[in-house]
């Protein structure tokens, strides 16, 4: 079985490592992967096929400003895959993110409909549904349900400086989307299972299927001496944060509200920050950019005493189960699928927005006293629910059952 997968990203941040690791799952039992890809040369077990250049990037990155009108522009890279997936004649194709300023919706789902082979489709956000934004739960906006207009988020990502073409852009999808006959949808989450039923995708087949992670690399390390040393750790009970990029939506004002609240026993550290951010920061947060090392990041889980993730928007956050892989217990907002990825013996739900409660919640966590919260169970449910293996084992039968179906 030949499958070609196409993601904004390969084998980078979220996204583009859970592409890796599925393409990973199809390697190692003698089939074909291959992932199409926008933005960044990571590298990958799987053949890679770039998408456009750094010139049609920016190119669709002045069309979204100025006209938002994202995922409409990028004609002659798209065209140019197209002729890539003509010689290559996957058998099923993955979608993944197709946001990102890559590839042109419109002449992609063209291509689709006419080559009528199966697609998968992983939501990893509401973009698909939606006339402009990745995610409306920050704002409580509902117009995605019946027609979205005079959108409350043309300013964030995919920004538009001025113009709010939501109401076109809806309808637009919702054409465009609509006319593939041989689509089945992938959410990594319930919740956002619910929402695809409510939308005007409705009528294809969704399925939940929660992200995995590599649990042999995200395990937990017994010896963080070195981290103690180089920040000065010693004694002190660590409250991390991660995330790819610190939006406000991310709860980064809630992490400086949250250090002036905890007692001086306890340590924030936030880790994918940007060097402005981090010189912004108050002195009682450590900052740290980015890392791509997952050997570095399954360090710093293993030195918290508890993950936090006060996300205000968010699907099924990656970094929740990643923190569990790693022993770590996870405290976080009552939003989008997050809270999916604990139980009651592995984590805390807060409701989103309570600085106070996340304090209580973490003392909770962190108190020599609690019964629940420790390293071994949130290992365990780490690897009954997340393990790569399985969770992308089941996109494997789910490609074979649709290729023999078809």
């Amino acid at each position: 079985m030949r499958v070609l997968q196409i993601n904004a990203t390969v084998n980078s941040g979220s996204t583009g490592r859970i592409a890796e690791d599925i393409g990973l799952v199809l390697i190692n039992v003698g089939h074909e992967s291959y992932i199409a890809y926008g933005r960044g040369n990571q590298p990958s077990n799987s053949n890679k096929i770039k998408i456009g250049n750094q010139w049609d990037v920016n190119w669709h990155g002045v069309v979204s400003l100025l006209l938002d009108r994202h995922g409409f522009a990028s004609r002659k890279a798209t065209k140019q895959l197209i002729n890539k997936i003509e010689e290559l004649k996957p058998d099923v194709i993955n979608l993944h993110n197709i946001h990102g300023y890559y590839v042109n919706i419109e002449i992609l789902f063209d291509y689709l409909k006419k080559i009528n082979i199966p697609v998968v489709w992983t939501f990893h956000d509401c973009w698909p549904f939606t006339g402009h934004c990745t995610h409306f739960d920050s704002v409580g906006c509902e117009k995605w349900k019946t027609q979205c207009e005079k959108c409350p988020k043309t300013k964030l990502y995919p920004k538009s400086i001025e113009l709010d073409n939501s109401f076109k852009n809806y309808n637009d999808k919702k054409q465009i989307f609509n006319q593939l006959d041989n689509l089945h949808i992938i959410t990594p989450s319930n919740w956002l299972k619910s929402l695809v039923k409510q939308s005007f995708l409705s009528k294809f087949p969704v399925s939940c299927i929660h992200n995995g992670i590599d649990l042999s690399k995200f395990s937990p390390v017994e010896n963080v001496e070195k981290l103690i040393q180089k920040w000065n750790l010693k004694d002190k009970i660590i409250v991390l944060g991660v995330a790819n990029v610190w939006q406000l939506s991310k709860g980064l004002s809630d992490f400086v509200k949250l250090a002036e609240v905890l007692s001086d026993a306890y340590q924030v550290v936030l880790i994918g920050l940007t060097k402005k951010q981090i010189a912004q920061l108050p002195k009682n947060i450590i900052g740290i950019e980015r890392t791509e090392s997952i050997e570095e990041l399954a360090e710093y889980y293993s030195l918290a005493k508890v993950f936090v993730n006060p996300t205000y928007q968010d699907n099924f956050p990656t970094t929740n189960i990643e923190a569990l892989a790693c022993g770590t217990p996870v405290v976080t907002y009552n939003t989008g699928g997050s809270p999916e990825a604990i139980d009651k013996e592995t984590g805390i739900v807060v409701e989103k927005g309570n600085v106070n409660d996340l304090k209580t919640a973490i003392e909770r966590v962190t108190s020599a006293k609690t019964e629940y919260y420790d390293k071994e169970k949130c290992r365990q449910r780490a690897e009954k629910h997340f393990d790569k293996n399985d969770r992308y084992q089941d996109y494997l039968q789910l490609f074979k059952t649709l290729v023999k179906e078809s």
